[in-house]
């Protein structure tokens, strides 16, 4: 500004001077020819132009000061607290005023700067606190930018889906390879904005055990910079609410079907008494070769027919338990030992890994026997002839239980095909089988032994291939 006043003023002066030079050229031309007349004419307009360039001068210094003098006003009505020793000088005074102006300007600064560092620390405190409420959240939380790339994963989530490392950037693909049903609810909601509630996702751990996930997905609105749309999954270990809950259907359907069977079986066994009394019968008469392989395989049936009733019998009508110190290790010896001639015969290795520890239980040793044999004789039989790998192991450890106690598992695994998934849910239900032989009663009267000692069993496939079947049992 002060220099375009200053061009100005010196522009106004040059335009000044050389009109008064054309002035004295005008003046010189029209004056006289003698020099007696030109003389009087030529200093007065010469003294008029002195005049008027001292007037002009004099003007424009006093335009081109008066910023200065504004200037100077507005620091003689400013309130100074040293305005009482400033300098006469006004030049000194001036500079006086400048630096009160920018003492007060450098303490406004360090206010703003105090201000801006009490709003960082809000903000860090608020994102700290954010950042430990995601993490104190018990369920597993995943977080999906608009771009498909994971911003958040908490600990739970971390530990539900076995994961390490930093695994922020990865797209919903990588991240979710191992559940492509759960990577597909995501991706639908990142595309749609769709909300999935309560979703039931299977997944198998690195260990080889099934689990069920339950998963909701929603749409979640982001800033700019990270697209228009996310996606927020919450994950939930469901399987033991799984497990309780098939185990309570399971318990309902057995009890209404041996409510309703238990007196046609009584029916049927009287039924089968008197059949097996005549067929013992015939066998005492006159027959040739062929009446009596007829009557000894019929004979064969009736027995059979028997014993699946009287199996039958006992799961409907199950006999109070007869509880006492029992060696869980001793036990499933002599269940080894007394089943060793079956796996001699079907070429099947059994192998036994036992805790370091003792494992005592208050059990009804005879039922929870057969429910032992009932096992290892199944897992030896489901190794068909054309497997190359005939193997069935036994472990029996210790694990933490639901509450402080500990419960003593057993866990049977062969190295068979496995079992389909559609039959999973339903092995457990009487007359359910899928072997040539056999009644089906086996696995669901070892369910109700089990469950009466206040326990569970439960049956899955491993990662290597073949059946396990897992039972916990209270120390």
């Amino acid at each position: 500004m002060p220099l375009n006043r200053t061009t100005l003023g010196l522009a106004v002066l040059t335009a000044f001077f050389l009109l008064a030079a054309l002035f004295a050229i005008l003046i010189y031309s029209l004056a006289p020819a003698s020099p007696a007349a030109r003389g009087p004419i030529l200093l007065t307009a010469f003294i008029v132009i002195l005049v008027g360039g001292l007037l002009c001068i004099l003007f424009f210094l006093r335009w081109l000061l008066r910023p200065y003098r504004q200037l100077v006003g507005e620091a003689e009505r400013a309130p100074v607290a040293a305005h009482a020793h400033k300098s006469r000088d006004e030049a000194q005074f001036v500079l006086e005023t400048f630096q009160s102006v920018l003492a007060k300007l450098q303490v406004q600064q360090k206010e703003l700067e105090f201000l801006s560092a009490r709003e960082a620390e809000r903000a860090d405190s608020a994102e700290r606190f954010s950042e430990r409420i995601v993490a104190s959240v018990p369920s597993g939380l995943l977080a999906f930018d608009g771009n498909g790339r994971s911003i958040v994963i908490n600990t739970p989530g971390r530990e539900l889906l076995e994961i390490n490392g930093d695994v922020e950037g990865q797209s919903v693909i990588q991240l979710l390879g191992n559940l492509p049903q759960l990577a597909e609810i995501v991706d639908q909601c990142l595309q749609t904005g769709r909300l999935f509630r309560r979703e039931e996702i299977e997944a198998t751990s690195e260990s080889g055990e099934t689990r069920r996930i339950g998963a909701t997905v929603a749409p979640i609105d982001l800033a700019s910079e990270r697209g228009r749309r996310g996606a927020l999954c919450l994950l939930t270990d469901i399987t033991e609410v799984t497990h309780l809950r098939e185990e309570v259907a399971l318990k309902r359907n057995l009890e209404s079907l041996g409510e309703m069977s238990a007196g046609l079986a009584h029916e049927f066994k009287n039924a089968i008494a008197t059949l097996h009394g005549y067929v013992q019968l015939l066998q005492t008469l006159p027959l040739d070769d062929r009446g009596q392989a007829a009557t000894g395989s019929l004979l064969g049936e009736v027995r059979s027919l028997s014993d699946m009733v009287t199996s039958f019998l006992n799961f409907a009508r199950p006999q109070p338990l007869d509880l006492e110190e029992t060696s869980l290790p001793d036990l499933i010896r002599e269940c080894i030992a007394e089943l060793q001639p079956l796996y001699e015969q079907h070429r099947v290795t059994l192998e036994l890994q036992l805790a370091a520890e003792s494992i005592t239980i208050r059990a009804d040793e005879r039922m929870l026997r057969q429910t032992l044999l009932n096992l290892l004789r199944n897992a030896a039989e489901a190794i068909s002839d054309d497997e190359s790998e005939r193997r069935v192991t036994v472990s029996v450890a210790l694990q933490p239980d639901a509450g402080r106690n500990r419960a003593a598992v057993v866990t049977v695994s062969d190295t068979g095909q496995g079992i389909p998934t559609t039959d999973l849910q339903r092995i457990f239900i009487p007359f359910f089988t899928t072997k040539a032989t056999g009644h089906g009663v086996g696995l669901a009267l070892a369910h109700r032994v089990v469950a009466q000692h206040g326990g569970s069993l439960t049956a899955g496939n491993s990662s290597a291939g073949g059946a396990v079947f897992t039972i916990r049992l209270p120390c």
